[in-house]
């Protein structure tokens, strides 16, 4: 997934913490979100602003891939292991959080 696909995923999915996301949409969203925060952090607030606007994409988004590597979002928690997990190859067959994400070009 590219990183104009996976910022459009993120935002339309932003309040969907069931199925799953692939890492290449975790890491351009989160490369995303910390280009947009820091452009903005020269301006006064509007940091803030768009921190708490990607607050509920970044976590559903973070949902989905802990979904994707079969676990529970809930691991998100946890720092070190959330990262650790967000760096694991996808599983390419079906797991309990439904089946992988589609590839996209």
């Amino acid at each position: 997934m590219n990183f104009q696909n996976s910022v459009k995923s993120a935002l339309s999915n932003y309040a969907n913490f069931k199925g799953r996301s692939s890492r290449s949409e975790y890491w351009w969203w989160t490369l995303f979100t910390i280009i947009v925060t820091t452009a903005l952090s020269s301006f006064s607030g509007l940091d803030s602003v768009a921190s708490a606007v990607f607050f509920l994409p970044s976590i559903a988004v973070g949902a989905r891939r802990m979904h994707d590597v079969d676990h529970n979002g809930w691991w998100q928690l946890f720092p070190i292991y959330n990262i650790v997990l967000a760096c694991r190859q996808s599983s390419s067959e079906m797991n309990k959080y439904g089946p992988p994400p589609p590839p996209t070009l």
